[in-house]
């Protein structure tokens, strides 16, 4: 058996479900694919989001992705969060569940940051052990997303993006790239985006996110109300030009504008892909 067959089905080009958009997504029926829902906006027993998260559910294929998993803590896992994540997905039926790779507490405070961690093996150890027991609990393979980050850990011995890899492969799990994070602290960082996309497994990448990002010149922060910027549009089109068709969505979670707005720039990630993909076609019959 392939291990192309880890993936699940290309769902092609879809968008981050804000409230504001809710009407136009049920009465417009837009060119948007699917949907990726935030999964602690409707951890909740009933009201409004419930209501709208179901009719649109009807209409749209759904993923879930979350920001409290705090995946990388020390702190026990939390069961109280994995059963109501396992029930919301019973209810939803989602195409996959993601989270971040990183730790957003201790000691049963949440920071409400996504916080980087230190690529060490012994992390590495500690990252497998928890996914997989992740992983056990809600019955199927869960996706991680690099973060962006503004800060590394002197006793780092590998880098993010070997530690990324090697915890897809040893732990089962799926990758959810983030295009614009590895923008992001390449700047900050000072590394080549490229080294990065290189190291990825593409056997294991089951989605794409795109964002926008301020650049404050030294440095730069991931802060999804801007723009996709050319940078990053460029990066996307090396990173389907290796790794072929990914299904892609664009967050945008402050200053959000209109749907007609992110149309537009869903319309940009189509027509990159589809050049992506055809120049690459163009390479293989010309060898």
């Amino acid at each position: 058996m392939s291990s192309k067959t880890l993936l699940q089905p290309h769902l092609g080009f879809g968008l981050g479900l804000r409230r504001e958009h809710y009407i136009d997504l049920i009465d417009g029926h837009p060119a948007v694919d699917w949907l990726e829902i935030l999964t602690e906006n409707y951890m909740v027993p009933g009201g409004k989001p419930l209501y709208y998260l179901d009719k649109i559910r009807e209409h749209y294929p759904l993923v879930m992705h979350g920001v409290s998993l705090s995946i990388g803590s020390v702190d026990p896992l939390n069961m109280d969060y994995l059963r109501e994540l396992k029930t919301l997905a019973q209810r939803v039926k989602p195409k996959w569940i993601s989270d971040h790779l990183c730790w957003t507490g201790t000691q049963g405070i949440n920071l409400h940051d996504l916080l980087p961690l230190p690529y060490t093996q012994e992390a590495l150890q500690h990252l497998i052990t928890r996914v997989s027991q992740v992983q056990d609990f809600l019955g199927q393979r869960i996706l991680l997303e690099n973060v962006s980050s503004y800060l590394s850990y002197q006793h780092s011995t590998i880098s993010e993006w070997e530690f990324m890899r090697e915890l897809a492969t040893k732990a089962d799990c799926l990758i959810l790239l983030d295009i614009n994070n590895i923008h992001v602290s390449a700047h900050n960082h000072n590394f080549d985006p490229l080294t990065y996309l290189d190291a990825m497994p593409a056997e294991r990448i089951q989605q794409i996110h795109l964002a926008g990002h301020l650049n404050k010149g030294d440095y730069s922060i991931d802060t999804h109300d801007h723009e996709i910027v050319d940078a990053v549009w460029s990066l996307y089109a090396d990173a389907i030009a290796k790794f072929g068709q990914i299904s892609t969505m664009i967050e945008r979670d402050d200053d959000i504008p209109q749907l007609d707005t992110l149309l537009a720039e869903l319309q940009t990630a189509r027509n990159i892909s589809a050049q992506a993909l055809a120049n690459n076609r163009r390479l293989q019959n010309h060898y």
